[in-house]
């Protein structure tokens, strides 16, 4: 009889290409994983994996096993998830994945929040990239992710909880300082700085302002938001910051002012995304209706506010 713990070390292997990494993360002896795995493929009459002292190679057959394993993993973990979904909503383990330019500024807001009225819940945070964490949530290795929309994410549901705008920071003697909203044709004629391709913040910045790519100097891009304000700050440019992030970052800097993006918004959406059989979605909508609630009170104030 396959079980599931043959899958998991056998998900574990695919996943590292490597049998000892493939222990380690499994908790379990190199040799106790090997012989799982081959007694797996025993059982199955196929090989799954080919290998040798230097590599680990997932074999076309393997490929299509490792799919179901997968789709029987989540499926169990939904399972667990019902039975534990009909009790509190947040009385089981989750694991959240969140985008760089999010969580630094939305956590420190509403984690309080939670604890406060959740303190047996447990949260495991996990900080990425938007497409890798939709790659995770896809593979069942984190329960939900949040991303800032638009951004592909086919195959899976979304829950908006948010939306906010863009502001542009300037130091205060800029001239630009001078204006209450300030417009994408004005910022055409001065050094626009944004984050380095990959980040989905720099696509939806270019969108809000409906500049094309090229017409923003690539070489002066960020790593992060904190780079792109310090670098405003040593007047290399101007940089747009979203609503959540004004205070952290602007407020307490004497040297800088932001006046809000005046083309229509809302400029970006901020949303949970999970697997369409996630069982333990009530949990995902307790925790949207507390985030909303936090930042609602604490909406971004700014010197033309």
């Amino acid at each position: 009889m396959i079980s599931l713990k043959q899958l998991n070390y056998a998900l574990a292997v695919g996943k590292t290409r490597h049998f000892k990494k493939a222990a380690e993360l499994c908790s379990v002896s190199q040799s106790a994983l090997s012989t799982a795995i081959t007694e797996l493929e025993t059982q199955l009459g196929l090989q799954i994996f080919e290998r040798d002292n230097k590599k680990v190679l997932l074999t076309p057959a393997g490929e299509q096993v490792l799919t179901h394993a997968m789709n029987v993993r989540n499926e169990v973990d939904a399972l667990y998830q019902l039975a534990q979904s009909q009790r509190d909503p947040l009385s089981f383990p989750m694991t959240m994945g969140v985008i760089p330019t999010i969580g630094p500024f939305l956590l420190p807001q509403v984690l309080p929040s939670i604890r406060a009225n959740f303190p047996d819940f447990k949260l495991s945070i996990v900080e990425e990239q938007s497409h890798v964490l939709v790659d995770m949530v896809r593979n069942g290795e984190i329960d939900t992710a949040i991303l800032a929309l638009p951004y592909a994410h086919d195959g899976l549901l979304s829950f908006e909880f948010w939306q906010e705008d863009f502001y542009v920071v300037m130091p205060k003697d800029h001239p630009l300082a001078q204006e209450a909203v300030i417009s994408s044709d004005a910022l055409r004629a001065h050094s626009l700085l944004l984050l380095k391709d990959g980040h989905c913040l720099k696509e939806h910045a270019l969108a809000a302002c409906q500049f094309e790519a090229n017409e923003v100097d690539s070489s002066l891009a960020g790593t992060s938001l904190h780079t792109l304000v310090q670098m405003t700050a040593g007047h290399m440019g101007l940089t747009l910051v979203p609503g959540m992030a004004i205070d952290p970052l602007i407020n307490n800097n004497p040297e800088l002012c932001a006046r809000r993006l005046a083309e229509q918004g809302p400029h970006r959406r901020i949303a949970f995304l999970t697997r369409p059989n996630y069982a333990a979605v009530k949990g995902i909508e307790t925790l949207m209706k507390a985030f909303r609630q936090a930042l609602q009170s604490a909406l971004p104030t700014t010197d033309d506010e």
